[in-house]
């Protein structure tokens, strides 16, 4: 070894000297096999920023490591793949402090980077429910098998968000423009044979044959030159990288900005609450010339009793004082 001590530089981890508290980080170096389960079945394995951070650890280890050379992306349990970011963390933090959603998008995007630029073919084991960022996590795989129950959808535009996190950008790619267009607007389920159909998945097989299913195709991938599959990886992802490039920080400034909006507000809320969001009454605020923007309406009243400025038009009384405007 020279006196730089190259190896030593990107030498890997074994999986147990991780502490992760929210995803199973697993490695079997005999079979060439990583894998990344988001252990966070009491919430449809949604992810929170901590497990954005333990997963990017995970990618870049795995990255590292020459004993691994595929990685398999998955969710605990048989009911969800995962269902995108925690809402009940959008809703108590970013709706109250949207400039956080800057640095929380900060993280996902740097995971996202790691696990599309990991050098090596990547598996979605989808085992159940896979909904809003939990597709965007399936597209960065490049290759998906899953089991005959799951479904796939987008929530964005229920939900008060955009899905400007992979999903505006590849599934024109993966199922065109118009199947695309039909998944973000509308926001249904798509059950897992017709997944296939439209390219969103490889595979669909009963879920007692799922870890087969996917360790046929990890062998598969093993028995290929690593180099070879490696180039080919990055020559295959361009129109993924160009589009999440060309768009990926416009989205993150777009979202955070948002997020002080009226949408954000009743759509995370309505969900934590466990109810329809009320999107006509923002609709109807519109149409009769309101603010459906601001909550209470643009910030242009002043109080003549103690001079507070920058109420909001609806108000009826001062919210310092009290006085009635």
């Amino acid at each position: 070894m020279s006196e730089y001590g190259f190896k030593e530089k990107f030498k890997p981890k074994d999986a147990e000297e991780y502490d992760f508290k929210e995803i199973i980080y697993e490695k079997d170096r005999d079979k060439f096999v990583a894998k990344v389960t988001i252990n966070r079945p009491h919430v449809y394995n949604a992810y929170s920023t901590e497990t954005l951070r333990e997963m990017s650890q995970a990618f870049l280890d795995a990255m590292w490591d020459d004993g691994v050379a595929v990685v398999v992306l998955t969710g605990a349990g048989d009911k969800a793949f995962c269902t995108g970011g925690d809402v009940k963390e959008y809703q108590s933090i970013f709706t109250q402090k949207p400039r956080d959603y800057y640095k929380w998008m900060s993280l996902f995007v740097e995971a996202h980077d790691r696990f599309r630029n990991i050098g090596k073919p990547t598996i979605a084991r989808i085992n159940g429910i896979v909904a809003g960022g939990g597709n965007e996590w399936n597209m960065a795989c490049d290759l998906a098998i899953a089991a005959e129950h799951a479904t796939i959808r987008q929530v964005g535009t229920r939900v008060g968000s955009v899905a400007a996190g992979g999903a505006t950008q590849w599934l024109p790619i993966i199922v065109g423009d118009r199947r695309a267009r039909e998944i973000l607007f509308l926001n249904e389920p798509i059950p897992a044979r017709k997944a296939m159909e439209w390219g969103l998945v490889n595979q669909v097989v009963p879920y007692e044959k799922l870890d087969e299913a996917v360790d046929a195709m990890v062998e598969k991938l093993v028995e290929k030159f690593p180099e070879c599959s490696r180039y080919t990886k990055e020559q295959v992802n361009f129109w993924k990288n160009f589009a999440w490039y060309q768009t990926i920080n416009h989205a993150k400034e777009w979202l955070t900005l948002h997020y002080a909006n009226w949408e954000p507000y009743e759509g995370m809320t309505a969900f934590v609450e466990k109810r329809p969001p009320n999107y006509r009454m923002i609709r109807e605020i519109a149409r009769d010339g309101g603010s459906s923007e601001l909550m209470w309406g643009p910030p242009s009243k002043t109080c003549s009793a103690c001079g507070a400025k920058g109420l909001p038009k609806n108000f009826k009384h001062c919210g310092v004082c009290g006085k009635e405007l």
